[in-house]
């Protein structure tokens, strides 16, 4: 290769623009071990995160080189107002420790998403990174049914701004403190759906070598949907399910890796007590031990500690006071949720395969069933009933015709005959 040539590709390099790496990709390591090196790679594809394939032949340079060593900052990536521009804001839905999160329909496609902003200035700032770690979270995890789903993130005035997935159920937080105010709570086929779902989710989350440490309520997101009872294929519109409630886990701020992890402790309530002692062996049984807690908030326990002596019980064992009764299987298997030893407590994936949540699954399936056939049978004899009440009408409205025509013509036969006198006038001559 001519000293002009390697010249010109060492200008490209260092025009070549820096990215940041998302830590929580597979490629991440690899990207990081390339930094600083010129990368020669035979015909290849490489899929990126948005799903397009670069190539490069057999000795040549590659032109899309990932430069790493410099972190874009919020500041860098800012731009002129895109959520005025693209987003018509309809209401505020919510606000917490990062932010407040807004609902807002955007303005090319006319679907709602919920918007999540950032409180204060995060450029410059420790809670930036925090920023970043949930875009980075959310940029990889957005694909589950049971996974908040995440479209993009920019930054306006130092603000960092998030387009997820709306949930027009709210959240489990939500929900909870309307039934304390009702007097009501979550019953058990509820609990253990809410279980099972949120399950899916973790197992989803675990598999990607990835845990989510802030498992609570308030991270727990709502969505209500009609679905379709069985498949036709003529479509039938009208054979659909009553409302189904899927729930979604959010907030990904703290998500960290289960190997090399950078632990942002959670809500302390539901902290597992291994990682208060900075025992970071067993993470994700650090989320079975939170979804068991939210669980138990969710049954109508009184809010939970976050410190003291019931907090101390909680972390040796001892479930909460409930205010309903539940099964003994399914409290047997909250309270080995919550075991000391985060060993013996369940995987996600032995969850989702749990008996006690799989006979509920399947008890559900069938219940919605047999309400549905019940609907069904009920709207087939009403139909059946509003059949016969129109063939009767009909009937009776022909009877009550029949009966005028034969009372009329009767009428006329009867009537007594008028005498027609005509005068004759006679003339005599």
């Amino acid at each position: 290769m001519n000293v002009g040539k390697l010249e010109k590709q060492e200008e490209d390099l260092r025009q070549t623009p820096h990215v940041n790496i998302n830590p929580f990709t597979p490629d991440s390591m690899f990207l990081h071990n390339s930094e600083g090196k010129c990368r020669r790679r035979k015909r290849t594809h490489w899929n990126d995160s948005c799903g397009e394939d670069m190539e490069a032949s057999d000795g040549e340079l590659e032109n899309e080189t990932i430069r790493p060593a410099k972190r874009i900052t919020i500041t860098e990536s800012n731009m002129k107002s895109r959520y005025a521009t693209e987003f018509h804001e309809l209401e505020k839905i919510g606000s917490g420790e990062f932010g407040s999160v807004f609902k807002c329909v955007k303005r090319l496609d006319g679907c709602i998403y919920a918007i999540k902003r950032s409180k204060k200035p995060l450029a410059g700032s420790v809670d930036e990174q925090n920023a970043l770690r949930e875009v980075y979270a959310h940029a990889v995890l957005g694909q589950h049914s049971h996974v908040v789903r995440y479209y993009s993130a920019w930054a306006e005035d130092d603000h960092m701004l998030i387009q997820n997935e709306y949930c027009n159920g709210g959240s489990l937080a939500d929900a909870i403190s309307e039934n304390y105010r009702n007097m009501r709570y979550f019953t058990e086929p509820e609990l253990k759906d809410l279980l099972l779902q949120v399950a899916r989710g973790l197992k989803y989350i675990h598999s990607m070598s990835l845990v989510h440490m802030d498992i609570k309520p308030s991270n727990i997101f709502i969505s209500r949907t009609s679905v379709p009872s069985t498949t036709s294929e003529e479509g039938d519109d009208d054979d659909w399910s009553p409302d189904r409630v899927i729930f979604k886990i959010g907030d990904l701020g703290h998500v960290t890796r289960v190997s090399s992890p950078q632990v942002e402790e959670g809500d302390s309530r539901f902290l597992a007590n291994e990682v208060l002692q900075e025992n970071y062996t067993h993470l994700p049984k650090a989320d079975i031990f939170a979804l068991a807690l939210t669980v138990v908030c969710a049954a109508g326990a009184e809010p939970l500690p976050s410190n003291g002596d019931q907090w101390h019980e909680i972390r040796q064992g001892k479930l909460p006071r409930l205010p309903q009764v539940l099964s003994q299987e399914l409290l047997d298997l909250l309270k080995v949720m919550i075991n000391p030893d985060p060993e013996k407590r369940p995987s996600a994936v032995a969850l989702v395969k749990h008996s006690v949540l799989l006979s509920a699954a399947k008890k559900s399936a069938e219940q919605l069933r047999i309400e549905l056939n019940a609907e069904k049978f009920k709207n087939s004899l009403l139909q059946k009933e509003l059949k016969k009440a129109q063939m009767a009408k009909a009937a009776a409205e022909e009877r009550a015709l029949f009966t005028d025509r034969m009372t009329t013509r009767s009428t006329t036969q009867n009537r007594p005959s008028r005498l027609i006198v005509r005068s004759v006038s006679l003339t005599i001559y």
